[in-house]
């Protein structure tokens, strides 16, 4: 009797954890796309930002997040809700967001070897890395990195 009582009580306990764990990221999840749609930034699918920066003449930034990410959120809420730093990114990149969820961000991880969120890549047209960003929540130190990138490549 006390055995059946034993797994009753590990079996609720199970399915609170359970509980806990999907509305934790579900939480996460909301948290992370409201984020994302207050940055106001246009961003677009890998294969269509590479399109866009082979007609425009420019590199791609691909971020690599997850949408229950704290730290992207935090990315998305500090750097890439800058009003300067968009402009900086308009003015030299197209910007890709590939979200980990997806088969295509799968593919992406595997492809650059991603091993966290979020990565900041610069990639050429065709889709060759050409560095990793370091991750900063300082607008001003972001723009000099992506500017760097672009004095570097001038010269």
């Amino acid at each position: 009797m006390a055995y059946k009582k034993l797994i009753k009580m590990l079996l609720a306990l199970a399915l609170g954890l359970v509980l806990i764990v999907f509305l934790f990221f579900k939480i996460q999840s909301y948290l992370g796309q409201q984020a994302l749609d207050t940055t106001g930034i246009q961003r677009y699918e890998l294969k269509q930002a590479l399109l866009l920066a082979k007609q425009q003449n420019k590199f791609v930034l691909a971020d690599m997040s997850a949408i229950w990410c704290p730290t992207c959120r935090k990315l998305d809420r500090e750097i890439f809700s800058d009003t300067n730093v968009k402009q900086t990114i308009a003015k030299h990149y197209i910007f890709s967001r590939i979200e980990y969820e997806t088969e295509a961000g799968k593919v992406f991880m595997e492809t650059y070897k991603i091993k966290g969120f979020p990565s900041l890549l610069i990639l050429d047209q065709d889709a060759r890395l050409l560095l990793r960003l370091p991750l900063t929540f300082d607008p001003e130190l972001f723009i000099e990195y992506l500017n760097d990138f672009i004095d570097m490549k001038a010269s």
